[in-house]
């Protein structure tokens, strides 16, 4: 080993990994058979370089889902990179006021603008929806019954299920209702002195038809006035406008809700409203305040790089440049646009083994939101003459970057909605080395 360490080839390896991580590699390359120095380092290096390599990559999105969760859902906007970059370089003033030198508020950062954004009393920001909605029930219900319809017991993704949120915060759950219908008369008949408060959740990932009925807000409203007690609502989705002229009409906004008479909104920051991974709770004062003292508010608080990405995200909102957030460049994209980026991708990617076509393609927002309402796109039609639609849409994610798409009727289809222009060129790349290979 000391023999091997001391060669120069294995100088590089030392100054880039370290030297215990370089004799584990060594150590695993001569069990397994090497047994020329050159050969060990080489495998070594090759072992070390996977090692170490960034797990957390970059991916070019075709799948024509703006708001993919598993790509990491909203992009990020330059001026929200910007602000994160500045403020990842050094030290910053998270909870440090600069002209008195007194300790400063991190919520400070965000609050005014969400006042301004969302028509709110207060705002606070914290990890994510999930957390939004656990720190409300844990300020407010801790101990106590809450009152929601039986339809809207959701579960949105992998872990956020409403009744388990409710057991975790310490609320007791209390359904009322059916999961097709459930009137005002419901929510009335179970309210008791032991209710604290009424939740209402916007099904943004299903829908129910036919024989349904749900109870107005303003009866909501008026019943939680009545009861004294607050009215919860999950919008989840952060909508600020309505999105009608992207050919998804009837999503409520924040604001909208809160006119309705909602005591607090809970929703997330890397969804409509185009930012990254939060959860904001907005709302009346009262209410806001409980949950900024109550020791959950802490647990969940956001970092400094989510701070500095929100106060971009809520300045573009506020000053009317919201449409350069990238979700919505992308579903703003007209058709002529993306056709010539597809016959331009087409034009230099076709190869004899590769067929290339541009066709007709359906895209949506996602991410929980509105999954039935989908608009018109572009995509990539991508065969292969030996290459099965699975196996190709492989070839493409091993690309570095990975290029994701979506397999249909035995052809992978990159969506250009959600592929940005700058991506094209990258796109070009990927399918060049599918044509090499071949």
């Amino acid at each position: 080993m000391d023999s091997l360490l001391s060669d120069a080839a294995a100088g590089e390896l030392l100054a880039a990994f370290g030297r215990e991580a370089v004799k584990e590699e060594l150590r695993r390359a001569i069990a397994d058979g090497s047994t020329e120095s050159s050969e060990i380092l080489s495998r070594g290096r090759q072992s070390l370089s996977t090692r170490f390599a960034p797990s957390l990559r970059r991916v070019i999105n075709g799948t024509g889902v703006l708001l993919h969760t598993n790509l990491g859902r909203a992009p990020l906007s330059d001026a929200a990179r910007r602000e994160i970059e500045v403020v990842a370089a050094g030290y910053s003033s998270l909870e440090y006021d600069a002209p008195s030198g007194e300790r400063g508020r991190r919520q400070d950062h965000v609050r005014d603008l969400a006042r301004d954004v969302f028509g709110c009393e207060d705002a606070l920001a914290v990890n994510n929806n999930a957390s939004a909605v656990f720190l409300a029930l844990s300020a407010l219900a801790r101990g106590r019954r809450v009152l929601i319809s039986r339809g809207e017991l959701v579960a949105i993704g992998g872990s956020f299920q409403v009744p388990a949120i409710l057991e975790a915060s310490g609320a007791r759950l209390a359904e009322v209702g059916t999961t097709n219908r459930t009137t005002i008369d419901d929510y009335r008949r179970g309210l008791t002195p032991d209710v604290a408060l009424l939740l209402t959740v916007h099904p943004s990932n299903y829908e129910i038809r036919g024989f349904t009925a749900t109870a107005p807000p303003a009866e909501i409203a008026a019943l939680a006035r009545e009861a004294k007690i607050p009215w919860l609502h999950d919008q989840g989705t952060g909508s600020v406008v309505d999105l009608a002229e992207f050919g998804v009409g009837g999503e409520p906004t924040v604001a909208g809700c809160l006119a309705e008479g909602a005591t607090l909104v809970t929703f997330s920051g890397d969804k409509l409203l185009g930012g990254p991974q939060a959860g904001i709770v907005a709302g009346a004062a009262e209410a806001m305040s409980r949950l900024a003292e109550h020791p959950v508010a802490r647990v969940v608080r956001p970092d400094k790089l989510t701070f500095a990405a929100l106060h971009a995200t809520l300045a573009a909102w506020k000053t009317g440049r919201w449409r350069d957030l990238p979700i919505y460049r992308a579903a703003a994209a007209p058709l002529d646009a993306l056709e010539r980026r597809g016959e331009s991708i087409r034009s230099r990617a076709a190869a004899s083994e590769l067929e290339v076509a541009v066709v007709a393609a359906l895209a949506l927002f996602g991410g929980g939101t509105s999954p039935e309402k989908r608009f018109a796109s572009r995509a990539l039609a991508l065969t292969h003459r030996r290459l099965s639609a699975d196996a190709l849409a492989q070839r493409l994610r091993l690309f570095d970057p990975p290029v994701a798409g979506r397999v249909e009727d035995d052809r992978v289809l990159l969506d250009l909605r959600s592929i940005a222009p700058e991506e094209d060129a990258i796109v070009e790349s990927a399918l060049a080395s599918i044509s090499a290979e071949a």
